[in-house]
């Protein structure tokens, strides 16, 4: 860990020990994602010195006495104004205002842009999500998700922003769900979550009509909580009916809802969160998708460098294709061999350095 004055603190830096006020009591927890508004609260409580760990929410280093290494953070931002926005949109749909899809488009496609060369940034982002403001990270997320995978499959550009689109806006028919459902802090009843599935109905209504939305586009917001066995809602789809676009919107969903802190459920790292995926939603998710995440945005290769569960580094040495995300990796300290396909008790938490980002 490293002991830094607040004015070194930049957005991404990773608390390493709580931080204690003058009440003895926490101002902020270990592991917390630095922001803006959390350096102005640093401000306001007067703590002067913190300390981080050695790299960024992003696996970047961070060097305090390095002020270039500040690079850019006009993602981040971008990404924070979105949210905000998106807050505004998603209150006005709940006013019973129309969907403003040249606002949406103009705000949404060049952070996508800006993103689509910061891929560790853009798996960083659900460290922003906070309980109270999950819904609208998510939405923005769950677009540039989608987007990101789009262009990984090969896509074309305006394919890829219409993906985008149609992964920020999947979620727009909860704004005609009732705010006791929204911000219940526990989990829903039966009769509420039948009332949640109707959301997806709801927003392709809303978008329906919308000519800058492609057909695909619509149908993901339709379809995007439909599984390939037919398991899922609101019309119990199997693949064959399930658009493209919506099986990429999907993958992005259910990985960017179980890596966020939520009011009922914690968050899983990222890794935890694939493994998942493959056991559990094996069947039901596009393959090639949830392969893309594994392999080309989380970076989980031979030679990249991984925290274990136990707080030790290692690097991976061989990847098992029975169990992709448990592979053989050697322990940084001790040099040993460590089987995880046999030690469920240790996993990678995350991936400090992929091999492309040497």
């Amino acid at each position: 860990m490293v002991r830094v004055k607040r004015s070194q603190l930049r957005e991404g830096c990773v608390l390493a020990e709580d931080v204690i006020g003058k009440t003895k009591r926490p101002i902020m927890t270990k592991n917390t994602i630095i922001t803006t508004p959390l350096l102005q609260v640093l401000e306001k409580f007067l703590v002067e010195e913190v300390e981080i760990e050695p790299f960024l929410a992003n696996g970047e280093p961070f060097s305090p006495g390095d002020s270039a290494a500040a690079e850019d953070q006009r993602p981040l931002s971008l990404y924070l104004e979105t949210v905000r926005q998106y807050k505004t949109w998603f209150q006005s749909w709940r006013s019973g205002l129309p969907v403003d899809i040249n606002e949406i488009r103009e705000a949404v496609i060049p952070l996508f842009e800006h993103m689509t060369g910061c891929k560790r940034e853009l798996l960083a982002l659900h460290h922003y999500a906070t309980k109270e403001e999950y819904l609208y990270h998510h939405a923005v997320s769950v677009g540039l998700l989608a987007g990101f995978l789009a262009m990984e499959l090969g896509y074309s550009r305006g394919e890829c922003h219409q993906v985008v689109l149609a992964g920020v806006l999947s979620d727009c028919g909860m704004a005609k769900m009732s705010k006791q459902i929204l911000t219940k802090p526990s989990a829903l009843t039966e009769v509420e979550f039948r009332e949640v599935k109707q959301h997806p109905i709801l927003g392709y209504r809303m978008v329906q009509k919308i000519t800058a939305l492609s057909h695909g586009a619509k149908l993901a917001v339709l379809q995007h909580h439909e599984r390939n066995d037919g398991s899922g809602y609101p019309l119990k789809l199997k693949a064959k009916k399930i658009h493209p676009y919506s099986q990429l919107v999907a993958t992005a969903d259910v990985y960017h809802a179980m890596t966020s802190e939520r009011l009922y459920r914690r968050k899983q790292p990222p890794l935890r969160a694939i493994e998942t995926m493959l056991r559990q939603q094996a069947g039901r998710l596009s393959a090639d998708a949830v392969a893309v995440l594994l392999n080309r945005l989380v970076g989980l290769q031979t030679g990249a460098v991984v925290k274990l569960s136990n707080g030790e580094t290692a690097e991976v040495m061989l990847i098992q294709p029975d169990e992709p995300t448990r592979p053989v990796v050697k322990a940084a300290r001790t040099g040993r061999l460590l089987l995880l396909s046999t030690q469920h008790d240790i996993y990678i938490e995350e991936v400090l350095r992929a091999p492309m980002d040497e």
